[in-house]
């Protein structure tokens, strides 16, 4: 579940969470809003900006051996 999750504190500085967004796509996803926020003074990757979507394959072979009975 993708979550954005905004603090806004009594000074006017706004802390902003994202979770659940796997590599760098966040920051896409964050960009509109953060431009109506103002300037951005820090930014911290948590460990879904690190993490890689996980693509699972499989290889099946088959093989058949016929003895001569």
């Amino acid at each position: 579940m993708e979550t954005l999750e905004f603090i806004i504190y009594p000074d006017g500085r706004v802390k902003e969470t994202v979770t659940g967004i796997v590599g760098s796509s966040c920051q896409e996803v964050t960009a509109a809003i953060e431009q109506q926020l103002g300037v951005v003074i820090e930014q911290k990757p948590t460990s879904d900006y690190y993490a890689q979507n996980q693509l699972t394959s499989a290889q099946v072979v088959a093989q058949s051996n016929f003895s001569d009975w």
